[in-house]
């Protein structure tokens, strides 16, 4: 996840603020002759987004001087303010609006790529360790789920198993999967992501048997040990219609992406966000400290910087 992913969620984002795009239709930054006043981030709902702004938001004001507001908006949103310059940068993508970064990146050209971040992203199909170990041959053909579809009945589907969806803004088609390949399955989305966590863990916990959307990276992966059940490969483009889908999902380096006049400024601010990539491990730990210690946001990134230190340095520019 994957995987993208508007949602309710129990993570605030870091400083939600309503933004004013400039006039000129320029990047959302106020670059001004001292260098940048302010740099607007669109922040998706999921914890691992929240996990990157809040770092780069705490070492961009402490250690450049630049003022940053957090806006929490999913991907197609955020592309729209992309294109009109109401955000500077998106920090992690998971090329979950096909159409939106074709119509803006491709053909208008006003959103650039800002480079990896460093971060690989997966979503498929995942049952619990302790069940699959019982029944080894679901983990290599999904066919073999429908054999086991009552394991999965709640009171939620009826006659069908559950399938427990992702929300419903995160990159996702689940549905049609469903459908298409004749799965004796209904698909219940989650609503939000905490809402899917604690479900999870819950069932997790009584050693219930779930079959789940999940993602990588995801944090409480270190809590929850989770199988990923085999569907058919990926192609591009074979997710498109979801009416039509009968493949599982792409691996993903994930991407920055960056309204094409604040990435050409030449600012210290956007060399900044360029140069940001850190590891799965990296994310996952201040995502961990955020959703897992209900940490404030600020203060989980604070702690991850300051054990550090030998990581994000180089995401600072050197002065000329």
């Amino acid at each position: 996840m994957n995987p993208n992913r508007i949602r309710n969620t129990a993570f605030a984002g870091v400083g939600i603020v309503s933004v004013l795009a400039l006039a000129t239709g320029c990047g959302a930054a106020d670059t001004k002759a001292g260098g940048d006043d302010k740099v607007v981030l669109a922040e998706p709902s999921w914890v691992g987004a929240t996990a990157n702004a809040a770092v780069v938001k705490k070492l961009l004001e402490d250690e450049m001087d630049v003022k940053v507001e957090a806006k929490q908006m999913d991907e197609p949103v955020a592309f729209d303010a992309l294109n009109s310059g109401k955000a500077d940068a998106i920090l992690e993508d998971w090329h979950g609006v096909p159409k939106k970064q074709k119509k803006y990146v491709e053909d208008k050209k006003t959103v650039v790529s800002g480079g990896d971040l460093g971060v690989v992203g997966h979503i498929g199909w995942f049952v619990p360790k302790y069940w699959a170990d019982k029944h080894p041959d679901v983990v290599k053909d999904y066919k073999k789920l429908n054999k086991y579809y009552k394991d999965f009945k709640t009171s939620e589907s009826g006659d069908k198993g559950h399938f427990i969806g992702a929300a419903p803004s995160y990159s996702q088609h689940d549905k049609g999967l469903i459908k298409n390949l004749g799965m004796k399955f209904k698909h219940i989305p989650s609503g939000a992501e905490a809402a899917q966590l604690k479900e999870l863990k819950r069932l997790y916990d009584a050693k219930k048997p779930f079959l789940t959307y999940w993602w990588e990276p995801q944090w409480m992966n270190e809590q929850i040990d989770m199988v990923e059940v085999k569907l058919p490969k990926y192609t591009k483009g074979c997710e498109v219609p979801e009416s039509k889908a009968k493949c599982g999902y792409e691996t993903n380096q994930l991407e920055k992406f960056m309204n094409k006049d604040f990435a050409n400024s030449d600012s210290d601010a956007a060399k900044f966000i360029k140069n940001f990539k850190w590891s799965t491990k990296d994310q996952n730990k201040v995502a961990g400290m955020i959703a897992g210690k209900k940490m404030d946001p600020e203060d989980a990134a604070a702690a991850w910087i300051k054990d550090n230190k030998s990581t994000w340095e180089k995401w600072i520019p050197k002065k000329k």
